[in-house]
């Protein structure tokens, strides 16, 4: 199954929450998984499609559930933070549980999508997984566009890609993407770009030292 975009389709970036199927016994709050996610969408957002590696929790527990819920935000330092670590639920963070599906909604997200999925292809390192909504809602009004934003969600990108372009090449980039942040963003955005600069210095560290 060969998933291709066509002129109807975007990528919209966003978080994916989904629950390990194991252990069983423990909270469904303790098993969650916080990812970014950029699934191929049409404008009716009734189907979505994941392209996770099969490394990923996000791909393992849609594999083993076949459920998930992918949520439209505007809080862009929750995707830099998720893009480069864990990210636990907390009083900063707080969740429900989903109503048409075993799974967890961002109760800070602007939108989110309860999904099931319906076809699944792994033979390839890059899964395709398709998923239907079964359920939506809105939380609170989206902020809109703002050039740090995006550059915060670009620069999230990049850190999960340093693995395959180094760091030296995200590094430079990041000094681009410092000035729509300061021109246009808030401490929020600033403080995330930190973070991603900070997570990636790290990595560069650590390579010097191997």
């Amino acid at each position: 199954m060969t998933q291709s975009r066509d002129d109807n389709t975007r990528i919209l970036e966003g978080v994916m929450t989904t629950v390990a199927s194991e252990p069983t016994d423990s909270p469904i709050e303790s098993r969650i998984n916080i990812a970014p996610m950029g699934p191929i969408v049409t404008d009716a957002m009734d189907r979505f499609i994941f392209r996770p590696f099969k490394t990923s929790t996000t791909y393992h527990n849609l594999k083993s559930t076949g459920q998930g819920v992918f949520h439209v935000t505007d809080d862009v330092l929750l995707l830099a933070r998720a893009a480069v670590g864990r990210v636990e639920p907390d009083d900063d963070l707080p969740i429900r549980k989903a109503e048409h599906v075993d799974g967890l909604v961002l109760s800070g997200a602007c939108r989110y999508y309860e999904l099931r999925v319906v076809e699944l292809d792994d033979r390839d390192e890059r899964t395709t997984i398709v998923a239907h909504a079964v359920a939506r809602g809105t939380l609170r009004p989206f902020f809109g566009l703002n050039r740090a934003m995006h550059a915060v969600v670009e620069a999230a990108i990049l850190a999960t890609r340093i693995h395959l372009t180094g760091t030296a090449s995200v590094l430079a980039e990041y000094d681009r993407l410092d000035v729509p942040i300061e021109k246009t963003g808030s401490a929020r955005e600033r403080q995330a770009m930190n973070e991603l600069r900070q997570f990636v210095e790290r990595k560069r560290a650590a390579q010097e030292t191997s």
